[in-house]
């Protein structure tokens, strides 16, 4: 299984919000930041505090899926 915050990235277009700007509201670290532009599994912290900041579920910012790989992380 992996990960993908693709959604995330859109609703930051959607709201022409900037990726510092997210750090800066969510109260989450570059190293956060890093980690879900790689589509690597971030602590539910982290996310938790990303969704209050954007007033949103987890479902409207990552979701998991299965890749012909096993489940090996790859990207989309």
């Amino acid at each position: 299984m992996a990960v993908s915050y693709i959604k995330l990235w859109k609703i930051l277009l959607d709201r022409r919000m900037k990726k510092t700007d997210l750090i800066d509201n969510a109260g989450i670290s570059s190293n956060v930041l890093a980690k879900l532009g790689k589509n690597d599994f971030v602590a539910m912290e982290s996310l938790e505090k990303i969704c209050k900041s954007l007033e949103c579920n987890i479902g409207d910012i990552a979701e998991f899926y299965f890749d012909e790989n096993g489940g090996e992380k790859n990207g989309f």
